[in-house]
């Protein structure tokens, strides 16, 4: 059934919504459009009324890639709608604190990226899959991922044309280090003699850090170390990592704020360091990570930087095992970045802590309000939020935000 509409707001997708409900992928509020419905959805929607805050999209791969959801719409409207995700959130819970700015990482910053490939007559096809299409769009003009991804764009092709199967597509998680990119391949060929020896001579020739291939890692040219304040750390391959150096200081300068003068501090889902190292340079740290290679990155780290204060690891499984609230009796302050899930469990007893001050980081606008709601029943103050927008016209939206009591 074809029909005209008028968009009223967008989804958690990002998709226009109009009365029915009917989606419309690409569209804004304010926008009257017509199309053909097709199971509640316009796929092919044609804008007869454009947004003001509409813009031309500056990527040349936007129409077929899937890698951007937003990059119709103005800087503006973006910044407001994501801080917006996360206010409206809260206020389904009754809390209304203050927003601070929303902080977004400039074009071409990500240096982390999860990209697809395959083999082709002429070539690898390499880049992102196209909005629900399982056909992958090159993406040598991306707007969003550093200069150094985009020039090893050939190199990561070749891995496919010699370790991917006819019909296999690879996944590459690729992340720009100081000694080079550290690439992690999945998906390919199963590792032979002959594979290994292709796959070292590619290292070498395209100077990558580090390559892996499917879960084994194949050689290290140069460790590829990230740099979490004065500590030089090397992630195991493929391992989770800021999006961008820009999104990861943004979150960083808040934690640190929300700490504040705080001499004992406990880290929770501490990853490989992010908060942990750069705040043992005034304070004692307990890091708590559920992956063991993580943690022994972390304490590594430490070890070898020099003037920081002591840092202690523990592998733990926050999920089944969290700290109990006796656990964090003696810290002066928490930080918690859960993964989307959020941390029901271990923010229950967090609540029922005495620690004054809490940085939690969330890239979960639900579970983050959730788990907000309990820590303020138990309590405390939501004093700010701080949205970061480190994945630019994603709809994907980090916040952190400081808890206190008295």
């Amino acid at each position: 059934m074809t029909g005209t509409y008028l968009i009223e707001r967008l989804g958690h997708l990002g998709d226009g919504i109009a009365p029915g409900p009917v989606f419309a992928p690409r569209c804004l509020p304010g926008e009257t459009i017509t199309g053909e419905v097709v199971d509640g959805r316009i796929e092919a929607p044609r804008i007869i009324t454009p947004s003001p805050d509409r813009v031309k999209a500056s990527c040349p791969h936007y129409n077929a890639c899937g890698g951007c959801a937003l990059l119709h719409a103005s800087d503006a409207f973006v910044a407001d709608w994501k801080t917006d995700v996360v206010r409206t959130a809260l206020a389904a819970h009754g809390l209304s604190p203050d927003f601070r700015p929303i902080q977004t990482s400039p074009p071409r910053s990500r240096r982390r990226a999860v990209l697809s490939a395959k083999r082709a007559k002429k070539g690898a096809i390499i880049g992102f899959h196209g909005r629900k299409s399982g056909a992958i769009t090159g993406i040598e003009h991306c707007h969003l991922l550093h200069p150094n991804i985009l020039q090893a764009l050939p190199a990561l092709g070749e891995l496919a044309m010699f370790g991917a199967s006819r019909k296999g597509e690879l996944s590459i998680n690729v992340v720009q280090s100081a000694a080079g990119l550290d690439v992690a391949v999945t998906g390919g060929k199963p590792l032979d003699r002959e594979l290994e020896t292709d796959l070292a001579q590619a290292l070498h020739k395209f100077g990558f850090a580090r390559l892996a291939w499917n879960g084994e890692v194949i050689a290290t040219e140069t460790p590829p170390a990230q740099m979490f304040g004065a500590a030089a750390v090397v992630p195991p391959s493929g391992a989770f990592l800021q999006a961008t150096r820009e999104g990861e200081a943004a979150l960083l300068d808040a934690v640190r704020e929300v700490v504040g003068p705080a001499k004992s501090v406990v880290d929770l889902f501490a990853g490989c360091g992010t908060f942990a190292l750069p705040l043992a340079q005034s304070a004692d740290v307990l890091a708590v990570e559920g992956h063991a290679a993580m943690a022994d990155a972390l304490a590594l780290g430490w070890r070898q930087t020099q003037g920081l204060r002591h840092v202690k690891t523990e592998v733990r499984d926050l999920f089944r095992n969290p700290l109990m609230a006796d656990d964090l009796t003696g810290f002066d302050a928490a930080v918690i970045d859960p993964p989307r899930a959020g941390a029901e469990a271990q923010i229950e007893q967090l609540a029922v802590s005495d620690i004054a001050r809490i940085a939690m980081v969330s890239c979960s606008a639900v579970t983050f309000a959730r788990d907000a709601k309990t820590l303020v029943d138990a309590g405390y103050t939501l004093d700010w939020v701080q949205v970061v927008d480190q994945f630019r016209w994603s709809t994907h939206i980090e916040q952190v935000a400081s808890f206190t009591q008295t």
